[in-house]
């Protein structure tokens, strides 16, 4: 039997998926449109759009993509764009790294 997800998972799924269907209706696309450019399905995304924890990574990732919005997703969690990650990587990433 699969554990309940935490409250916080559940509620960053739903904006997620929000925030993904608010770049959709921005650029003025169908989630059929949406869904032929991320090699998915109409459902797929519309599951991924209402906050379905089961949608699996590659979908975030390809509608993304199909958004243009991929970069920025993977920007966003760059630990190197924080102040802790920049701190922390003198501590912890060796100084010269040899090829």
């Amino acid at each position: 039997m699969a554990r309940p997800l935490p409250h916080r998972t559940v509620r960053a799924a739903a904006d997620l998926g929000d925030h993904l269907r608010t770049w959709r209706k921005l650029q003025r696309l169908t989630i059929e449109q949406v869904a032929e450019r991320a090699g998915s399905t109409r459902n797929t995304v519309s599951r991924l759009e209402h906050g379905d924890t089961s949608v699996g990574l590659d979908v975030v990732l390809n509608v993304s993509r199909a958004l243009g919005v991929l970069d920025q997703l993977v920007r966003s969690l760059d630990p190197y764009e924080t102040e802790l990650g920049r701190a922390r990587a003198d501590e912890i990433l060796p100084q010269r790294v040899r090829r």
